[in-house]
């Protein structure tokens, strides 16, 4: 594994950690947001290991399109990307008149740590 990818799967892994304690605490849009951290670096990661640039760019959707053109399958269906990259904005900001229904709470926050969870866990497997 290379020195660079390490280091993204080692902040992933914070992201991960912040996110259950957040959880823990009842602070769900910081749960949120560190949960899609955790995947977005993880698939940076990915991206990393298989010698790809990686662009400025949140969305796990296109994070998940590149590793796809590189042959690379991260484990996540559409619809687990289309969550977290639904969830990224609003847990950041208060975008109440894009969503107005998002309400976080503990099930949308247990959803989107599980997902993190799976997508660290198959990056590793895909690196090591």
């Amino acid at each position: 594994m290379k020195d660079e990818t390490r280091l993204w799967l080692a902040y992933a892994q914070e992201n991960l950690a912040s996110a259950r304690v957040l959880l823990e605490s009842g602070l769900f849009n910081p749960c949120l947001q560190n949960a899609q951290q955790a995947a977005e670096k993880s698939l940076k990661a990915c991206l990393i290991e298989q010698g790809q640039a990686i662009r400025k760019t949140h969305s796990i959707n296109e994070l998940a399109a590149m590793l796809t053109a590189v042959h690379c399958d991260c484990g996540m269906s559409e619809e687990e990307c289309d969550l977290l990259d639904t969830i990224y904005l609003p847990s950041k900001y208060p975008l109440g008149s894009i969503l107005p229904d998002f309400v976080p709470d503990l099930e949308l926050c247990q959803r989107c740590l599980t997902i993190a969870e799976m997508v660290i866990v198959k990056v590793h497997s895909l690196v090591n």
